[in-house]
C-alpha cells in the first residue's frame, strides 16, 4: 500500500517521525509544516517535501493521506481535529492531548469522519514489552499482585530553558508524568488493566518550571493488584526505565526495553542480566527510529485492513485519564477515583 504522509511539526520528534516514515517502502513524505517555513524546509528538503508554515494550507496539500503530529502536546487535539475534518488519518505523538475532554472531542470527530487516529506509544510494539504482554495475557505470570514503574530520568536546564512550551501547563500539560512518564503509565495499564483508584504526590525539586519534575503514586488496579509509579526529570544522571510485574506465578522485570529477568514458579529460571542504559534516561533526542517505524507500519496496515491500530485514541486516552487523576490527587491531598477510565 502506498501512502503520502505529512509531518506536522519540525522539532526533534518530527525528525524521528520523518526518518521512520521515509524508511518504509511505498511511503512518501508529501509535506512538512513548522512554526516557520525555513524550519519546515530544512526538515523536508532531503525528502523532497513541500514546506509550509500555515496549518490550513498544509492540510490542503495534495496528495496526502496521513498526518503525523509532533507539535506541543497542548495543541494535538485541535490540530488533529482540523486534519480529520478534512478526511485525513492522523497519528499523533504522545500524549494524545493534555486533557481527557480534548481527547474525547478528537475521538468524536474521527468517528464522524470515518478516519483513524493512532498514537505513538511505540513501547507496545517493542519485542520484549510485547513478550511481557503475552506472558500476562496467557496467564504465565498468574493473577496480578504488584506492579511498579520507575522513570528516574534527568533533563538539563536548557531542555526547558530553550523551549517555549516544555514545562508549561498550557502546552506541556504537566511535567515528568505527562511528558516523559506517560509511556510507562501506558505500559502499566496495558499490562495490568484499569486503574480504579490512586494516591499521589508531585513536586518541583530541581528545575525552574511551572510543572512537576518529581512524582510518585500508589495505584489500585481494578483487578485488586497494587502498583507504584515514580517519574522524574530531576534524577542525575538518569537511569533506565524499569517495569516490574509480579503475579501469583512469578515475576518479570523490564529494564529499558529489555526483559532482564523472568522467574516463574513452575518453569526453569530464564536467567537475568543487566541491560545497557537507554539514551532516553538522559536525553530527549530519539536516535533510533525503528520503534516509530513499527508504529507507522502498524498504522498503515490498520488503514489497509480497516482495523484499529496498536494504540488508537481511545487507548491513548487511558494514560491521560490516569495522569489527570494523579495531578488531582496531588493537588487535593487525598486518594481519588479514576473516572471514565474504561469508557470506549
Amino acid at each position: 500500500m502506498s501512502l503520502s504522509i505529512g509531518i506536522l511539526g519540525a522539532g526533534n520528534i518530527s525528525q524521528t517521525h520523518l526518518r521512520a516514515a521515509q524508511s518504509i517502502p511505498g511511503v512518501a513524505i508529501a509535506a512538512v509544516c513548522g512554526t516557520t517555513r525555513e524550519k519546515a524546509a530544512r526538515l523536508g528538503e532531503p525528502a523532497g517535501a513541500a514546506a509550509y508554515d500555515d496549518l490550513g494550507r498544509f492540510l490542503a496539500h495534495k496528495p496526502m493521506d496521513v498526518i503525523a503530529i509532533g507539535t506541543p502536546s497542548g495543541v494535538h487535539a485541535e490540530q488533529a481535529i482540523a486534519a480529520v475534518d478534512r478526511g485525513l488519518h492522523v497519528i499523533v505523538e504522545k500524549p494524545v492531548d493534555i486533557t481527557s475532554e480534548r481527547v474525547d472531542a478528537l475521538i468524536a470527530a474521527a468517528d464522524r469522519a470515518g478516519v483513524k487516529v493512532g498514537v505513538f506509544f511505540q513501547d507496545r510494539l517493542k519485542p520484549d514489552v510485547a513478550r511481557l504482554k503475552t506472558l500476562v495475557e496467557t496467564g504465565a505470570l498468574g493473577t496480578p499482585i504488584l506492579v511498579s514503574g520507575r522513570v528516574k530520568w534527568h533533563r538539563p536546564p536548557e531542555y526547558f530553558g530553550d523551549s517555549r512550551w516544555r514545562g508549561t501547563w498550557a502546552l506541556d500539560g504537566g511535567g515528568a508524568l505527562m511528558n516523559q512518564g506517560i509511556h510507562t503509565v501506558d505500559v502499566l495499564q496495558w499490562l495490568a488493566g484499569p486503574v480504579a483508584r490512586l494516591s499521589a504526590r508531585t513536586a518541583t525539586r530541581l528545575h525552574k518550571i511551572e510543572v512537576e519534575d518529581t512524582a510518585a503514586a500508589v495505584l489500585e488496579f481494578a483487578s485488586g493488584a497494587l502498583g507504584v509509579l515514580e517519574a522524574a526529570t530531576s534524577v542525575y544522571p538518569g537511569y533506565p526505565r524499569r517495569v516490574e510485574f509480579t503475579g501469583s506465578e512469578g515475576t518479570a522485570i523490564l529494564e529499558g526495553d529489555t526483559l532482564i529477568s523472568l522467574d516463574l514458579r513452575n518453569a526453569p529460571a530464564a536467567g537475568s542480566g543487566v541491560s545497557a542504559p537507554t539514551a532516553a534516561a538522559s536525553t530527549a533526542v530519539v536516535a533510533d527510529s525503528s520503534a516509530h517505524r513499527r508504529i507507522f507500519e502498524d498504522f498503515i496496515s490498520a488503514i489497509d485492513a480497516n482495523r484499529a491500530p496498536a494504540c488508537d485514541a481511545r487507548e491513548g486516552r487511558k494514560s491521560v485519564a490516569i495522569v489527570e487523576a494523579i495531578y488531582r490527587s496531588a493537588r487535593e491531598g487525598r486518594p481519588v477515583e479514576v473516572p471514565f477510565y474504561g469508557r470506549r
